[in-house]
Protein backbone atom coordinates (compact mmCIF):
# COMPACT_ATOMS: atom_id res chain seq x y z
CA UNK A 1 0.00 0.00 0.00
CA UNK A 2 2.71 2.43 0.94
CA UNK A 3 4.50 1.93 -2.46
CA UNK A 4 1.05 2.53 -4.70
CA UNK A 5 0.81 6.09 -2.42
CA UNK A 6 4.46 6.83 -3.54
CA UNK A 7 4.07 6.19 -6.71
CA UNK A 8 1.06 8.67 -7.22
CA UNK A 9 3.52 10.82 -5.27
CA UNK A 10 6.37 10.66 -8.21
CA UNK A 11 3.32 11.18 -11.16
CA UNK A 12 2.41 14.03 -9.24
CA UNK A 13 6.28 14.80 -8.34
CA UNK A 14 7.39 15.25 -12.31
CA UNK A 15 4.04 17.83 -12.75
CA UNK A 16 6.66 20.01 -11.91
CA UNK A 17 9.13 19.44 -14.70
CA UNK A 18 10.53 22.82 -15.87
CA UNK A 19 9.42 25.02 -14.08
CA UNK A 20 11.07 24.52 -10.41
CA UNK A 21 14.80 24.69 -10.86
CA UNK A 22 17.18 24.55 -9.34
CA UNK A 23 14.71 22.87 -6.41
CA UNK A 24 13.54 19.77 -6.43
CA UNK A 25 10.73 18.05 -8.36
CA UNK A 26 8.01 16.58 -5.12
CA UNK A 27 4.99 15.27 -4.88
CA UNK A 28 2.97 14.94 -1.82
CA UNK A 29 -0.33 12.94 -1.10
CA UNK A 30 -2.29 13.14 2.06
CA UNK A 31 -3.99 9.55 3.03
CA UNK A 32 -6.68 8.90 5.69
CA UNK A 33 -8.48 5.60 6.35
CA UNK A 34 -6.91 4.37 3.29
CA UNK A 35 -8.37 6.60 1.18
CA UNK A 36 -6.57 9.87 -0.76
CA UNK A 37 -7.50 12.48 1.08
CA UNK A 38 -5.43 15.38 -1.17
CA UNK A 39 -2.71 15.63 -3.47
CA UNK A 40 -0.22 18.35 -4.72
CA UNK A 41 3.12 18.81 -6.20
CA UNK A 42 5.61 22.07 -5.85
CA UNK A 43 4.53 24.37 -9.14
CA UNK A 44 7.09 26.30 -9.22
CA UNK A 45 9.89 27.85 -7.50
CA UNK A 46 9.38 30.33 -5.60
CA UNK A 47 5.89 28.92 -4.73
CA UNK A 48 4.67 26.52 -1.79
CA UNK A 49 6.24 23.24 -1.55
CA UNK A 50 4.29 20.47 -2.33
CA UNK A 51 3.04 19.30 1.60
CA UNK A 52 2.20 23.28 1.71
CA UNK A 53 0.22 22.94 -0.65
CA UNK A 54 -1.56 19.31 -0.29
CA UNK A 55 -1.84 20.34 3.85
CA UNK A 56 -3.54 23.72 2.69
CA UNK A 57 -6.38 21.81 0.79
CA UNK A 58 -7.33 19.62 3.91
CA UNK A 59 -8.79 21.81 6.31
CA UNK A 60 -9.34 20.18 9.75
CA UNK A 61 -9.81 16.65 7.98
CA UNK A 62 -5.92 15.78 8.07
CA UNK A 63 -5.84 15.51 11.79
CA UNK A 64 -4.81 12.02 12.27
CA UNK A 65 -3.30 11.29 8.33
CA UNK A 66 -0.30 9.81 7.09
CA UNK A 67 1.74 11.84 4.63
CA UNK A 68 3.43 10.73 1.08
CA UNK A 69 6.05 12.52 0.02
CA UNK A 70 8.74 11.62 -2.34
CA UNK A 71 11.65 13.80 -0.28
CA UNK A 72 12.29 14.64 2.77
CA UNK A 73 10.37 18.01 4.15
CA UNK A 74 12.10 20.77 4.70
CA UNK A 75 12.77 22.49 8.23
CA UNK A 76 14.53 25.77 7.53
CA UNK A 77 12.52 29.36 6.37
CA UNK A 78 13.69 30.32 2.47
CA UNK A 79 11.30 31.91 0.33
CA UNK A 80 8.47 29.97 2.08
CA UNK A 81 8.06 28.38 5.43
CA UNK A 82 8.98 24.86 6.08
CA UNK A 83 6.77 21.82 5.93
CA UNK A 84 7.82 20.50 9.21
CA UNK A 85 5.52 23.24 10.68
CA UNK A 86 2.45 22.98 8.36
CA UNK A 87 2.83 18.78 8.89
CA UNK A 88 2.98 19.71 12.69
CA UNK A 89 0.08 22.00 12.82
CA UNK A 90 -2.25 19.78 10.75
CA UNK A 91 -2.10 17.14 13.34
CA UNK A 92 -0.78 14.29 10.86
CA UNK A 93 -0.07 10.71 12.46
CA UNK A 94 2.34 9.47 10.03
CA UNK A 95 5.20 10.18 7.42
CA UNK A 96 6.24 8.31 4.85
CA UNK A 97 9.61 9.90 3.38
CA UNK A 98 11.00 8.07 -0.29
CA UNK A 99 14.58 9.82 0.15
CA UNK A 100 16.71 12.17 2.35
CA UNK A 101 17.38 15.69 1.57
CA UNK A 102 21.18 16.05 0.61
CA UNK A 103 20.88 19.46 1.14
CA UNK A 104 22.81 20.74 4.29
CA UNK A 105 20.02 23.38 5.33
CA UNK A 106 18.21 20.09 5.40
CA UNK A 107 20.54 16.80 5.60
CA UNK A 108 18.56 14.29 8.20
CA UNK A 109 17.08 17.74 10.82
CA UNK A 110 13.83 17.37 8.52
CA UNK A 111 12.90 13.83 9.66
CA UNK A 112 14.62 14.52 13.20
CA UNK A 113 12.30 17.50 14.20
CA UNK A 114 9.23 15.60 13.14
CA UNK A 115 10.28 12.66 15.61
CA UNK A 116 11.05 15.32 18.48
CA UNK A 117 7.36 16.22 18.18
CA UNK A 118 5.59 12.50 17.81
CA UNK A 119 5.60 11.86 14.37
CA UNK A 120 5.92 8.74 13.55
CA UNK A 121 8.51 8.61 10.38
CA UNK A 122 9.02 5.91 7.66
CA UNK A 123 11.95 6.38 5.29
CA UNK A 124 13.35 4.53 2.15
CA UNK A 125 9.55 3.94 0.20
CA UNK A 126 10.30 3.67 -3.80
CA UNK A 127 14.19 4.84 -2.55
CA UNK A 128 15.83 3.67 -5.62
CA UNK A 129 12.92 5.81 -8.07
CA UNK A 130 12.97 8.72 -5.56
CA UNK A 131 16.84 9.23 -6.02
CA UNK A 132 16.31 8.72 -10.10
CA UNK A 133 13.45 11.31 -9.87
CA UNK A 134 15.58 13.94 -8.48
CA UNK A 135 19.22 12.83 -9.90
CA UNK A 136 20.01 16.46 -11.14
CA UNK A 137 18.88 18.24 -8.00
CA UNK A 138 20.95 15.77 -5.96
CA UNK A 139 24.27 16.10 -7.94
CA UNK A 140 23.60 20.63 -8.11
CA UNK A 141 23.06 20.63 -4.26
CA UNK A 142 26.16 18.41 -3.85
CA UNK A 143 28.95 19.88 -6.86
CA UNK A 144 27.74 22.70 -7.51
CA UNK A 145 27.78 22.27 -11.21
CA UNK A 146 24.91 21.81 -13.62
CA UNK A 147 24.06 18.19 -14.02
CA UNK A 148 24.97 17.41 -17.52
CA UNK A 149 23.22 14.68 -19.94
CA UNK A 150 24.79 14.38 -23.78
CA UNK A 151 21.92 13.27 -26.38
CA UNK A 152 22.36 12.29 -29.84
CA UNK A 153 20.71 10.15 -32.32
CA UNK A 154 22.30 7.64 -34.84
CA UNK A 155 22.17 5.11 -37.25
CA UNK A 156 23.02 1.36 -37.23
CA UNK A 157 26.62 1.94 -38.27
CA UNK A 158 27.14 4.77 -35.83
CA UNK A 159 26.42 8.00 -38.44
CA UNK A 160 25.02 11.29 -36.91
CA UNK A 161 25.03 12.36 -40.64
CA UNK A 162 25.52 11.86 -44.03
CA UNK A 163 28.77 12.82 -45.85
CA UNK A 164 26.63 15.93 -47.47
CA UNK A 165 26.32 17.21 -43.26
CA UNK A 166 22.25 16.40 -43.66
CA UNK A 167 20.94 14.90 -40.65
CA UNK A 168 16.88 15.62 -40.89
CA UNK A 169 15.89 13.25 -39.90
CA UNK A 170 17.54 10.27 -38.41
CA UNK A 171 14.97 9.17 -36.28
CA UNK A 172 11.08 8.93 -36.84
CA UNK A 173 8.75 11.36 -34.85
CA UNK A 174 8.40 9.29 -31.77
CA UNK A 175 11.81 10.08 -30.79
CA UNK A 176 11.97 13.77 -31.63
CA UNK A 177 8.98 13.95 -29.42
CA UNK A 178 10.94 12.34 -26.72
CA UNK A 179 14.14 14.92 -27.12
CA UNK A 180 11.41 17.59 -26.78
CA UNK A 181 10.11 16.40 -23.62
CA UNK A 182 13.58 16.09 -22.50
CA UNK A 183 13.91 19.81 -23.41
CA UNK A 184 11.50 20.72 -21.24
CA UNK A 185 12.80 18.86 -18.20
CA UNK A 186 16.41 20.37 -18.68
CA UNK A 187 17.04 23.82 -17.35
CA UNK A 188 19.26 24.49 -20.44
CA UNK A 189 20.66 23.12 -23.90
CA UNK A 190 23.79 23.58 -25.35
CA UNK A 191 25.20 22.85 -28.59
CA UNK A 192 28.60 24.08 -30.35
CA UNK A 193 29.17 26.46 -32.93
CA UNK A 194 29.23 23.90 -35.73
CA UNK A 195 26.15 22.32 -35.38
CA UNK A 196 24.23 26.55 -35.63
CA UNK A 197 26.45 26.82 -38.60
CA UNK A 198 25.27 23.61 -40.15
CA UNK A 199 21.78 23.40 -39.01
CA UNK A 200 20.29 27.07 -37.91
CA UNK A 201 18.33 25.44 -35.13
CA UNK A 202 15.70 27.07 -32.57
CA UNK A 203 16.69 24.66 -29.75
CA UNK A 204 13.43 25.29 -28.17
CA UNK A 205 10.95 23.27 -26.79
CA UNK A 206 7.40 22.55 -29.06
CA UNK A 207 5.27 20.16 -27.06
CA UNK A 208 1.87 21.18 -25.21
CA UNK A 209 2.99 23.27 -21.83
CA UNK A 210 6.61 22.69 -22.74
CA UNK A 211 9.07 25.33 -21.03
CA UNK A 212 11.88 26.55 -23.34
CA UNK A 213 15.20 25.72 -22.41
CA UNK A 214 17.93 28.75 -21.48
CA UNK A 215 19.85 28.10 -24.96
CA UNK A 216 23.98 28.44 -24.79
CA UNK A 217 25.95 28.30 -27.57
CA UNK A 218 30.26 27.24 -27.10
CA UNK A 219 31.41 30.07 -29.78
CA UNK A 220 35.01 30.48 -29.21
CA UNK A 221 35.80 32.93 -32.18
CA UNK A 222 32.09 34.50 -32.29
CA UNK A 223 31.26 32.95 -35.24
CA UNK A 224 27.22 33.19 -34.88
CA UNK A 225 25.74 34.71 -37.64
CA UNK A 226 23.39 37.69 -36.86
CA UNK A 227 20.97 36.34 -38.71
CA UNK A 228 20.51 32.93 -37.15
CA UNK A 229 17.29 31.95 -35.41
CA UNK A 230 18.88 31.43 -32.33
CA UNK A 231 20.00 35.59 -32.21
CA UNK A 232 16.11 36.32 -34.08
CA UNK A 233 14.64 34.45 -30.70
CA UNK A 234 16.75 35.50 -27.87
CA UNK A 235 14.48 38.64 -27.20
CA UNK A 236 12.13 35.66 -25.87
CA UNK A 237 14.43 33.03 -24.66
CA UNK A 238 17.07 33.23 -22.64
CA UNK A 239 20.11 32.69 -25.21
CA UNK A 240 23.97 32.57 -23.78
CA UNK A 241 26.87 32.60 -26.05
CA UNK A 242 30.13 31.94 -24.74
CA UNK A 243 32.96 32.97 -26.50
CA UNK A 244 37.33 33.23 -26.08
CA UNK A 245 37.98 36.07 -23.69
CA UNK A 246 40.21 37.60 -26.59
CA UNK A 247 42.85 39.22 -23.73
CA UNK A 248 44.00 36.11 -22.55
CA UNK A 249 46.74 33.86 -23.31
CA UNK A 250 47.29 30.32 -21.87
CA UNK A 251 50.26 29.97 -19.88
CA UNK A 252 50.78 26.53 -20.50
CA UNK A 253 51.47 26.50 -24.59
CA UNK A 254 54.32 25.06 -25.81
CA UNK A 255 57.93 26.97 -24.75
CA UNK A 256 59.76 24.19 -26.46
CA UNK A 257 62.19 25.41 -29.48
CA UNK A 258 62.05 22.37 -31.41
CA UNK A 259 59.14 22.55 -33.00
CA UNK A 260 59.39 26.96 -34.42
CA UNK A 261 57.73 26.89 -37.79
CA UNK A 262 54.48 25.33 -36.11
CA UNK A 263 54.91 27.28 -33.04
CA UNK A 264 55.09 29.89 -34.37
CA UNK A 265 52.33 30.15 -36.01
CA UNK A 266 50.69 28.98 -32.38
CA UNK A 267 52.23 32.07 -30.66
CA UNK A 268 55.49 30.62 -29.29
CA UNK A 269 57.26 33.08 -27.46
CA UNK A 270 60.68 32.27 -27.37
CA UNK A 271 63.48 33.74 -27.98
CA UNK A 272 64.93 31.59 -30.49
CA UNK A 273 62.48 31.99 -33.30
CA UNK A 274 64.55 30.84 -36.72
CA UNK A 275 64.49 33.92 -39.00
CA UNK A 276 62.05 32.40 -41.14
CA UNK A 277 59.47 31.79 -38.38
CA UNK A 278 59.78 35.37 -37.11
CA UNK A 279 59.65 36.60 -40.94
CA UNK A 280 56.29 34.54 -41.37
CA UNK A 281 54.55 36.54 -38.24
CA UNK A 282 56.74 39.68 -36.84
CA UNK A 283 57.76 41.69 -40.28
CA UNK A 284 54.95 41.69 -41.90
CA UNK A 285 54.16 45.76 -42.93
CA UNK A 286 50.85 45.46 -42.15
CA UNK A 287 49.69 43.94 -38.96
CA UNK A 288 47.51 40.78 -39.08
CA UNK A 289 44.00 42.19 -38.77
CA UNK A 290 42.82 39.44 -36.34
CA UNK A 291 46.31 39.44 -34.35
CA UNK A 292 44.61 40.74 -31.15
CA UNK A 293 41.99 38.04 -31.70
CA UNK A 294 45.15 35.40 -31.93
CA UNK A 295 47.13 36.94 -28.89
CA UNK A 296 50.30 37.26 -30.75
CA UNK A 297 53.01 38.28 -28.26
CA UNK A 298 54.79 41.49 -28.69
CA UNK A 299 52.51 43.13 -31.13
CA UNK A 300 50.16 46.07 -30.71
CA UNK A 301 46.44 44.95 -30.84
CA UNK A 302 44.83 45.53 -34.19
CA UNK A 303 42.03 48.00 -33.63
CA UNK A 304 40.58 46.98 -36.83
CA UNK A 305 39.40 43.36 -34.96
CA UNK A 306 38.87 44.73 -31.56
CA UNK A 307 36.66 47.44 -33.03
CA UNK A 308 35.02 44.72 -35.16
CA UNK A 309 34.68 42.53 -32.03
CA UNK A 310 33.32 44.95 -30.14
CA UNK A 311 30.73 45.93 -32.76
CA UNK A 312 29.51 41.89 -33.13
CA UNK A 313 29.28 41.59 -29.47
CA UNK A 314 27.06 44.76 -29.66
CA UNK A 315 24.67 43.65 -32.09
CA UNK A 316 24.13 40.43 -30.03
CA UNK A 317 23.27 42.19 -26.98
CA UNK A 318 21.24 44.41 -28.59
CA UNK A 319 19.29 41.43 -29.89
CA UNK A 320 19.04 40.05 -26.27
CA UNK A 321 21.78 37.75 -26.27
CA UNK A 322 24.19 37.53 -23.13
CA UNK A 323 27.71 36.94 -24.39
CA UNK A 324 29.67 35.27 -21.66
CA UNK A 325 33.75 36.00 -22.11
CA UNK A 326 35.60 33.34 -20.71
CA UNK A 327 39.14 31.71 -20.50
CA UNK A 328 40.53 29.60 -23.05
CA UNK A 329 40.96 25.43 -22.12
CA UNK A 330 44.83 25.34 -21.00
CA UNK A 331 46.86 22.93 -22.99
CA UNK A 332 49.39 21.59 -20.61
CA UNK A 333 52.54 19.59 -22.09
CA UNK A 334 50.92 19.69 -25.52
CA UNK A 335 53.39 19.23 -28.29
CA UNK A 336 53.27 20.25 -31.98
CA UNK A 337 54.88 18.47 -35.32
CA UNK A 338 57.31 20.60 -36.56
CA UNK A 339 55.23 21.80 -39.99
CA UNK A 340 57.39 23.37 -43.00
CA UNK A 341 55.13 26.24 -44.28
CA UNK A 342 55.64 27.27 -47.82
CA UNK A 343 55.00 31.37 -48.94
CA UNK A 344 51.84 30.61 -50.61
CA UNK A 345 50.83 28.78 -47.69
CA UNK A 346 51.18 31.37 -45.92
CA UNK A 347 49.84 34.19 -47.35
CA UNK A 348 46.92 31.89 -47.97
CA UNK A 349 46.95 31.73 -43.80
CA UNK A 350 47.09 35.05 -43.53
CA UNK A 351 44.27 35.85 -45.80
CA UNK A 352 41.86 33.11 -44.38
CA UNK A 353 42.27 35.54 -40.71
CA UNK A 354 40.84 38.18 -41.69
CA UNK A 355 36.66 38.80 -40.46
CA UNK A 356 35.28 38.89 -43.83
CA UNK A 357 31.68 39.40 -42.70
CA UNK A 358 29.51 39.90 -39.31
CA UNK A 359 27.62 36.79 -40.03
CA UNK A 360 30.61 34.68 -39.83
CA UNK A 361 31.25 33.37 -43.49
CA UNK A 362 34.79 32.86 -44.11
CA UNK A 363 36.26 33.64 -40.25
CA UNK A 364 38.66 31.25 -39.53
CA UNK A 365 39.33 28.86 -36.04
CA UNK A 366 41.86 30.63 -33.96
CA UNK A 367 43.68 28.09 -32.04
CA UNK A 368 41.65 29.24 -28.33
CA UNK A 369 39.15 26.68 -27.67
CA UNK A 370 36.68 27.83 -24.60
CA UNK A 371 37.38 26.33 -21.23
CA UNK A 372 34.56 24.11 -20.79
CA UNK A 373 34.75 23.63 -16.94
CA UNK A 374 35.44 27.17 -16.63
CA UNK A 375 31.95 27.53 -18.78
CA UNK A 376 30.25 24.79 -16.41
CA UNK A 377 31.34 26.67 -13.32
CA UNK A 378 30.24 29.88 -14.54
CA UNK A 379 26.61 28.31 -15.62
CA UNK A 380 26.51 26.90 -12.05
CA UNK A 381 27.23 29.76 -10.58
CA UNK A 382 24.29 31.52 -12.04
CA UNK A 383 21.59 28.97 -10.93
CA UNK A 384 21.21 26.86 -14.17
CA UNK A 385 21.57 23.07 -12.46
CA UNK A 386 21.21 21.25 -15.82
CA UNK A 387 21.97 20.92 -19.17
CA UNK A 388 20.92 19.03 -22.42
CA UNK A 389 23.97 18.68 -24.86
CA UNK A 390 22.78 19.00 -28.34
CA UNK A 391 25.95 19.63 -29.88
CA UNK A 392 28.40 17.35 -32.63
CA UNK A 393 31.05 14.55 -31.87
CA UNK A 394 33.74 17.38 -31.49
CA UNK A 395 31.69 18.85 -28.25
CA UNK A 396 30.76 15.75 -27.24
CA UNK A 397 34.57 14.09 -26.73
CA UNK A 398 35.44 17.57 -25.60
CA UNK A 399 32.98 16.98 -22.41
CA UNK A 400 33.75 13.04 -21.69
CA UNK A 401 37.36 14.01 -21.70
CA UNK A 402 36.68 16.52 -19.15
CA UNK A 403 34.62 13.96 -17.00
CA UNK A 404 31.24 16.22 -17.58
CA UNK A 405 29.29 14.10 -18.77
CA UNK A 406 26.55 12.41 -16.04
CA UNK A 407 23.88 11.00 -18.65
CA UNK A 408 23.84 9.65 -22.14
CA UNK A 409 20.91 9.72 -24.16
CA UNK A 410 21.88 7.85 -26.96
CA UNK A 411 18.65 7.43 -30.35
CA UNK A 412 19.08 4.46 -32.44
CA UNK A 413 17.81 4.14 -35.86
CA UNK A 414 17.55 1.08 -37.84
CA UNK A 415 19.37 2.74 -40.64
CA UNK A 416 22.68 1.94 -42.84
CA UNK A 417 23.93 5.82 -44.15
CA UNK A 418 28.00 4.43 -44.53
CA UNK A 419 30.14 7.66 -45.07
CA UNK A 420 33.58 8.76 -43.48
CA UNK A 421 34.33 8.18 -39.59
CA UNK A 422 34.26 11.81 -39.10
CA UNK A 423 30.32 12.07 -39.17
CA UNK A 424 30.68 9.73 -35.36
CA UNK A 425 29.00 11.18 -32.65
CA UNK A 426 31.66 11.48 -30.17
CA UNK A 427 35.06 12.50 -31.66
CA UNK A 428 38.62 13.41 -30.78
CA UNK A 429 41.64 11.07 -29.09
CA UNK A 430 39.67 8.07 -27.60
CA UNK A 431 40.53 5.26 -25.33
CA UNK A 432 43.45 3.07 -25.78
CA UNK A 433 42.18 0.08 -24.36
CA UNK A 434 38.34 -1.55 -24.31
CA UNK A 435 39.17 -1.53 -20.20
CA UNK A 436 38.83 2.24 -20.21
CA UNK A 437 35.98 2.93 -21.57
CA UNK A 438 33.61 4.98 -20.29
CA UNK A 439 30.41 2.29 -19.31
CA UNK A 440 27.27 3.07 -18.75
CA UNK A 441 25.04 2.30 -15.83
CA UNK A 442 21.41 1.70 -14.64
CA UNK A 443 21.13 1.31 -18.59
CA UNK A 444 17.11 1.37 -19.70
CA UNK A 445 15.90 0.93 -23.74
CA UNK A 446 12.97 2.38 -24.85
CA UNK A 447 11.15 1.63 -27.69
CA UNK A 448 10.42 4.83 -29.70
CA UNK A 449 8.38 3.26 -33.02
CA UNK A 450 10.76 2.51 -35.12
CA UNK A 451 14.00 3.82 -33.40
CA UNK A 452 15.25 2.72 -29.46
CA UNK A 453 16.88 4.95 -26.65
CA UNK A 454 19.47 3.75 -25.17
CA UNK A 455 20.17 6.04 -21.70
CA UNK A 456 22.56 5.66 -19.18
CA UNK A 457 24.68 7.24 -16.14
CA UNK A 458 28.01 7.92 -15.69
CA UNK A 459 27.91 7.66 -12.13
CA UNK A 460 31.53 8.94 -11.11
CA UNK A 461 31.58 11.37 -14.43
CA UNK A 462 34.58 9.20 -16.33
CA UNK A 463 36.91 10.50 -18.62
CA UNK A 464 38.11 9.10 -22.18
Amino acid sequence: MEEQFMKRVLDLARQGEGRVSPNPLVGCVVVKNHAILAEDFHREYGGFHAERNALLSCGEQAAGADLYVNLEPCCHHGKTPPCTEIILEKGIRRVFVGCLDPNPLVAGQGIAQLRQYGVEVQTGILEQECYRLNEIFFHYIQTGRPFTAMKYAMTLDGRIAADSGSSQWITGEAARNHVHMLRRRYTAILAGIGTVLADDPMLDCRIEEGVNPVRILCDSDLRLPLSSHLVKSADRIRTIVACCDPGTVPSTWPQDAESKPRAAELHLQSAELKPRAAELHLQGAEPNPRAAELHLQGAEPNSRAAKEREWKIDQLRQAGVEVWTLPPEPRPNQSYEPTQISNRRQTEQVSDLRQQTANGAGQSRSPLRLSLPALWKRLGESGIDSILVEGGGTIHGSLLREGLVNRVYAYLAPKLIGGECNRAPIQGPGILRMSDACQLLDTEILPLGEDWLVSGVLRKEKSI
